[in-house]
């Protein structure tokens, strides 16, 4: 097997980018709560993407970090996938980064260093790209592969796009088609390219947090591992409404039904589904395989948007009167 050839060969994760399962998580998490101050705006409440704490009036500063085993062979493509999606998790805040550090496990007795230079350099064009220098960071000796990113970022505290500022009547946008998670898995057990996976992968996320805060919408989240309905789920409970979401509205990457129908469905899309599925109402014609890719679960997805968003596809709507977090998929 070439070095350069099956480099997802040495993640146990298969490629795939999934997190701990949504509800695991949060029974972990549920009683780590620390010393509060008021000038933490953002925190653990809500699942949001980044922390935001204010410095000034007119200053917030917000703080993340994400990274994951490879999820496609090529390691230049995996370090800019993995950098557009650490730098995600600010832009689905309403915040622009303004430095990041590289977070990196490599088994440097398996890979050669030389192929975690191509990650580096991966990850500092997106940097650049983005207009975020990427000033160091940190290595450990792992048997397994993995690449991310700490990122600072900064907003405006009255501009925040947030978790659990949804209102019902609003419509629902998605400014990214989903299915990566159904064309990596296929990648990983293949080895056939999808560029248009890696296109959507390595695209930034500024251009749609742009033109949602222009649109003057305040709530936001980027769709990854926990697939459109994890998300969507922990949007509407977070903001006690509900929402109907038109399957046949979202957008989908090509050849993404062709992977869901050749079983390509990874362990953690599957959980996805688990976990939200007690929330979910079916209309007619809506089936397990439907279900299954709305919470395909997602690397470096789209921003999902409480409101209407110019030149990005409507999905659905925000309601009341349902337990809070109800979904329809009709």
């Amino acid at each position: 097997m070439s070095e350069l050839k099956r480099l997802t060969h040495y993640a146990q994760g298969g490629g795939c980018a999934c997190k701990i399962p949504a509800g695991e998580l949060e029974d972990a998490v549920r009683d780590l709560i620390g010393p509060t101050a008021p000038e933490v705006l953002v925190g653990l409440d809500d699942g949001d993407d980044a922390a935001a704490v204010r410095i000034d009036k007119d200053l917030a500063v917000l703080s993340t970090a994400d990274f994951f085993t490879p999820v496609v062979d090529s390691p230049y493509d995996w370090g800019a996938i993995a950098a557009a999606n650490a730098l995600s998790d600010i832009y689905a805040m309403g915040g622009r980064p303004v430095v990041a550090i590289n977070l990196v496990g490599w088994p440097r007795g398996v890979l050669p260093m030389e192929m975690m230079t191509q990650v580096l350099r991966g990850g500092l064009d997106i940097g650049t790209q983005a207009g975020c220098p990427v000033i160091g960071g940190h290595t450990i000796d792992d048997p397994e592969p993995k690449y991310g990113m700490a990122v600072t970022g900064v907003a405006h505290p009255d501009r925040l796009l947030r978790n659990d500022a949804a209102v019902a009547g609003l419509p629902l946008t998605l400014t990214k088609p989903i299915g990566v998670g159904l064309l990596n898995n296929r990648h990983k057990a293949t080895g056939e390219n999808f560029p248009q996976a890696i296109a959507s992968m390595t695209t930034l996320n500024r251009d749609a947090a742009d033109a949602a805060l222009e649109a003057g919408v305040r709530a936001a989240t980027d769709v990854t591992g926990f697939g459109l309905l994890g998300h969507l789920y922990k949007m509407c409970r977070a903001s006690g409404v509900g929402a109907v979401l038109d399957a046949a509205a979202v957008p989908v990457l090509e050849g993404a039904v062709a992977a869901l129908n050749d079983g390509f469905v990874s362990g953690g899309t599957r959980r996805n589904l688990d976990w939200v599925r007690p929330h979910v109402q079916t209309g007619p014609g809506i089936g397990e395989d439907d279900l299954l890719l709305l919470a395909d679960a997602q690397t470096s997805g789209g921003l999902l948007v409480a409101g209407e968003v110019p030149g990005y596809p409507v999905i659905g709507h925000l309601v009341a009167g349902q337990p809070p977090g109800q979904l329809t998929v009709r």
